[in-house]
């Protein structure tokens, strides 16, 4: 047996190509489109591991997806959380749980799918303005 990917339902395709790929830094690894179908279908990979994917199903028709709570969410190893988490701010992307531990940080994608970040090896030291930031909404 082989992991191929995980696929989350997006419902702004450019929002969510602009989150994934230009905020957490994934790559296009491919893309079908499905005109017949109504849906199309890009893939992204992590530099480090393309070949474990996140599909992105985006569907032309219109669709209430829920609050995405019931997938549980996405997990990257970052290089530098506090950088990471800076760059997202920037884009106006809401850091809901903070890495105040230097650790752990989550975040959520346009369409609400939770995004948990993990530094990569040990934490780095607490520091401002990430350790005294409180939680915001739901992760």
């Amino acid at each position: 047996m082989k992991y191929l990917h995980a696929m989350v339902r997006v419902r702004d395709l450019d929002a969510s190509l602009k989150f994934f790929r230009d905020g957490l830094g994934l790559r296009e690894t491919r893309r079908k489109d499905v005109p017949q179908g109504r849906f199309t279908l890009v893939y992204l990979g992590a530099p480090e591991n393309p070949e474990s994917e996140v599909e992105l199903t985006w569907n032309y028709d219109d669709e209430d997806y829920g609050s995405a709570r019931n997938f549980g969410h996405l997990a990257f190893a970052v290089d530098d959380i506090y950088a990471l988490c800076a760059h997202l701010q920037g884009m106006g992307v809401t850091i809901n749980r903070p890495p105040r531990d230097g650790h752990m940080a989550f975040v959520r994608s346009p369409d609400g799918i939770s995004i948990e970040l993990l530094q990569k090896g040990e934490p780095l030291a607490p520091a401002e303005p990430w350790a005294s930031m409180a939680n915001t909404g739901s992760w």
